[in-house]
């Protein structure tokens, strides 16, 4: 292939581009390729490149604008219609534009082609000057702005208007703030590890694995409750229980019920629908078949006090996918019509069309889970039905229950806050930031890794829990709070006379935003949080109709992590409240609003942990 050596080409200094931030969902994928099939229609007239999106909501505009712009060349129209027809494999359509992400790498773009791909859409890999002249003019709402773009030995690298996207973002950062779409539908979240058995469950039977269950649950409510779903969750749970109470310390506000509230009449209705549904097996048809090697004596056709459905025919009947197929032949039992009844309770307001249950259970319930979920069709339920399935909780070398885990959690907080601030750690407030931070190591603990994988404790009394380690929930607070204590100074210096207010974006000068910081701070975080809130949504609606769905419970808090590593190294590095000077206040107030939006966006993602702020660490 030829040396690629075209000069850099930049964007007129005048221009009628605009960038609007009223659609962030369209602005690009968090993931590093995005898809290549779209419903974004460009057109060429004359010099100017318009960009139409159609009604279907797009989250990689600019992304997908961009490929457009690379393969709609008029002079090879119908090889590009043939690729996108599937000539071409998804994988290679799929990887026309990387989004960069690192530090090093968006020093000097931001979007890069690499020759390979080059090579595979021109001859020699050599880009025509049309195309680079259509990237340049791309437009649109939700596209970023385009400042230059440059062939390199690397390949075709684009780079954004900087100041034009800092402007664009930071003025509008409430529409960033929010799932980049709002959807419609009821959603029920079912936990199995909180249904009685014998009893309620307590603090001391409760398993990690059934606490990991729980908090995923609550996770998922807060995310689906986000994109405009009506969340509902099952059990009840009797109220001022242990239970019920030691979820309130975690956040959890897990629904009710009196103690003296009964099901009964709701367990014998579903008893008597399965007594007379097509799927109950007769005493000739087990004789014929038997079970398990349990020989079934014939009959003469009578059904007996003992129901038995056949979940394998419910599964073939209603062509349910993704169930195991060993479900065979399952007896009723009181314990499983508690359940249902529950479900059945929980469920009956929602309108049949658009009610999904989503069964949040482990992995060692799962095939107990999935019989009862194939019997509450058998009953009569048309509701969708998923699984969401969570590895287990291990703790090398001790066994631990729910309770003495966050006991142990609680203990070392308290050790941390202790050997940092002294004897100020007494009273009310204190006991709350201790509760809070509890609730943080815990949730970011069990939350971290996706939900289908293992999660392995360091669970030993003399590991402590540091406030700076760079990993975990306490990392991110410490960050969230730092930003609390920034605003609060620069309050302060208001109030003395020392700085002005901070006006309003649209008269402050971007150019001023020079550190590389900063610019990752909005390329990373801040532009694509509309569509991390928006992920488990589209998971729901995507994936194929099997019974597990992965909904990528695990991306909040890696995302916060990750956001407080490149916080704290800018915020190490760089000295926001600098002097009382007028010359200094542009770049000043600048960095104050991205730094506001960034503590707005911590405060949005930790609700949908059900985390406070706290003030201080």
């Amino acid at each position: 292939m030829k040396t690629l050596t075209p000069p850099l080409i930049k964007q007129p200094e005048k221009s009628n581009d605009t960038f609007s931030p009223g659609l962030p969902e369209l602005l690009f994928a968090t993931g590093n390729f995005v898809s290549a099939k779209s419903d974004i229609k460009i057109y060429q007239m004359s010099t100017v490149l318009t960009v139409t999106i159609t009604s279907r909501v797009i989250k990689e505009n600019s992304m997908r604008a961009l490929r457009f712009a690379l393969r709609r060349d008029e002079e090879n129209e119908a090889d590009v219609e043939r690729a996108d027809s599937g000539e071409r494999s998804a994988n290679e359509r799929d990887k026309l534009w990387f989004k960069e992400s690192s530090a090093k790498n968006l020093r000097n773009r931001d979007f890069l082609t690499p020759n390979t791909v080059l090579a595979t859409l021109y001859a020699h890999g050599q880009v025509p000057s049309a195309v680079l002249s259509r990237i340049l003019s791309l437009r649109g709402n939700g596209v970023l702005p385009v400042a230059g773009c440059e062939v390199t030995a690397e390949g075709l690298r684009v780079s954004v208007d900087r100041c034009a996207a800092f402007r664009g973002v930071l003025c509008g950062m409430a529409a960033y703030l929010r799932p980049a779409a709002q959807r419609q539908g009821c959603v029920l979240i079912n936990c199995p590890a909180l249904h009685a058995k014998q009893a309620p469950p307590s603090p001391d039977s409760l398993t990690l694995g059934q606490l990991r269950t729980i908090l995923i649950a609550d996770h998922i409510g807060a995310l689906l409750r986000r994109q405009g779903y009506s969340v509902s969750f099952c059990p009840g749970l009797p109220e001022e229980s242990d239970i019920i109470n030691c979820l309130r310390t975690l956040g959890i506000d897990w629904p009710a019920v009196s103690v003296s509230w009964t099901n009964e009449d709701r367990e014998e209705k579903i008893r008597n629908i399965l007594e007379n549904c097509t799927y109950r097996e007769r005493e000739k048809e087990r004789g014929k078949r038997g079970s398990k090697g349990e020989e079934m004596e014939g009959g003469d056709g009578v059904m007996t006090d003992e129901v038995r459905i056949n979940l394998k025919r419910v599964m073939e009947e209603v062509e349910l996918h993704g169930y195991d197929p060993s479900l065979g032949t399952c007896t009723v039992q009181r314990e499983a019509l508690c359940h249902l009844a529950q479900l059945d309770r929980a469920i009956e307001d929602f309108p049949v069309s658009m009610a999904t249950v989503l069964h949040v259970t482990s992995c060692q319930d799962e095939f107990r889970q999935q019989q009862a979920a194939m019997l509450w069709r058998a009953a009569g339920t048309t509701a969708t039905q998923r699984l969401v399935i969570c590895g287990p909780v291990k703790t090398p070398g001790s066994q631990m229950s729910s309770a003495q885990y966050l006991q142990l959690r609680r203990a070392q907080m308290k050790e941390a806050s202790e050997m940092k601030y002294g004897d100020q750690v007494e009273g009310q407030t204190w006991e709350d930031i201790i509760r809070v931070m509890t609730c943080a190591t815990v949730r970011f603990e069990l939350l971290s890794t996706v939900h289908t994988s293992p999660v392995t404790l360091d669970v030993q009394r003399e590991g402590g829990v540091s406030t700076k380690g760079p990993r975990g929930g306490v990392f991110v607070m410490y960050n969230c709070a730092r930003l609390h204590t920034l605003f609060s100074s620069y309050e302060k210096g208001v109030e003395q006379g020392l700085y002005p207010e901070v006006p309003a974006g649209t008269e402050l000068d971007f150019s001023a935003l020079k550190e590389e910081g900063e610019w990752l701070l909005l390329f990373n975080y801040l532009i694509p949080f509309s569509e991390l809130l928006d992920q488990s949504a589209q998971a729901l609606e995507l994936e194929g109709g099997g019974a597990r769905v992965n909904l990528r419970t695990e991306q909040v808090c890696r995302f916060l992590v990750s956001l407080s590593k490149d916080f704290s190294s800018y915020y190490n590095r760089v000295h926001v409240l600098g002097e009382p000077l007028p010359h200094l206040f542009n770049q000043m107030f600048c960095r104050l609003l991205l730094l506001k939006a960034l503590r707005e966006l911590y405060h949005s993602a930790l609700d949908s942990l059900n985390l406070p702020p706290i003030p201080q660490l």
